[in-house]
């Protein structure tokens, strides 16, 4: 098995909504601010080979939507999925599995896009499976008006239009080594990977930790639908990832690919920070 850091871009986020109740003054010396408070957050995927499975995890923002809606983000940097994935020498149709940790348009909307004649939509990847699970998809399908505006139809409904989709069940692994843990907190049926791979076991933070910055329990998202959930789910992974010496990779992090962690005084803290390729090559 082989595990390769997939860079897609990054965008602009409100840093205050991104670090919840805690004060600028102290996430700022973390992720500095721009002039209008916004951060920038990278769009970090994981590629997994696994003998003839290619297997995607998360896909970016993709670039279909109109610049009204890229304006609000502020999708920068040189890097996207296609070039990503092009630099390692696959393509969109070497993908068998596209595995969605949750369908926030961040984290699916690559999924999706304009066919050649821009009449509509298609999946980008049309030999994969894309792979979410039946709570989530419900979730998202009849969103509440707090989350409407992060699920996006036209990155959702086509995937089940496709016939590609399938729902992965609690417990279950897509394959040998590849298990999942559920989540709540930052909305419901989020999917976290666990990847064994050379005795180790690395771990795709999705939301449940954006960034190395909000290791601290208190640190959580105001974006989050439950936050009192987030900290207990928070709680309970960072001593197992302690415990176990998980290998965090982070989705979100503008700096850190991947940690470590350490128990310490102040609680659990990151240890080491290193990239990815680092890790194994």
């Amino acid at each position: 098995m082989k595990l390769y850091t997939i860079n897609t871009g990054y965008f602009k986020l409100d840093g205050g909504a991104m670090f919840g109740v805690v004060p600028k003054v102290i996430w700022n010396k973390l992720i500095p601010a721009d002039e209008n408070n916004l951060c920038n957050w990278a769009l970090r995927c994981l590629l997994v080979e696994d003998g003839n499975s290619l297997t995607l995890i998360d896909n970016g923002l993709g670039n279909k939507q109109d610049e009204k809606f890229l304006g609000h983000y502020h999708l920068n940097g040189d890097d996207s999925l296609e070039k990503s994935l092009n630099e390692l020498g696959f393509s969109f149709d070497d993908i068998t599995d596209m595995f969605l940790t949750h369908l926030h348009f961040d984290h699916c909307g690559g999924s999706i896009k304009w066919n050649k004649d821009k009449t509509g939509y298609e999946p980008t990847f049309k030999n994969a499976t894309y792979w979410s699970n039946k709570n989530h998809w419900q979730w998202a399908t009849v969103p509440n008006p707090r989350e409407k505006a992060s699920f996006l139809k036209e990155n959702i409904l086509p995937i089940e239009e496709s016939g590609q989709l399938k729902f992965i069940n609690d417990g279950q692994e897509i394959y040998s080594g590849f298990k999942v843990l559920y989540v709540n907190g930052h909305t419901d049926g989020m999917m976290l990977p666990h990847i064994n791979v050379n005795g180790k076991t690395i771990v795709f933070m999705a939301d449940l930790l954006p960034s190395t910055a909000h290791i601290p329990i208190p640190y959580v998202m105001g974006f989050d639908t439950r936050p009192l959930l987030t900290l207990e789910e928070k709680t309970r992974f960072l001593n197992d990832a302690a415990e176990n010496e998980y290998v965090l990779f982070f989705e979100h992090d503008p700096f850190n690919e991947c940690c470590t962690l350490q128990k310490t005084e102040k609680g659990i803290r990151v240890k080491e920070t290193f990239k990815l390729k680092d890790l194994f090559y």
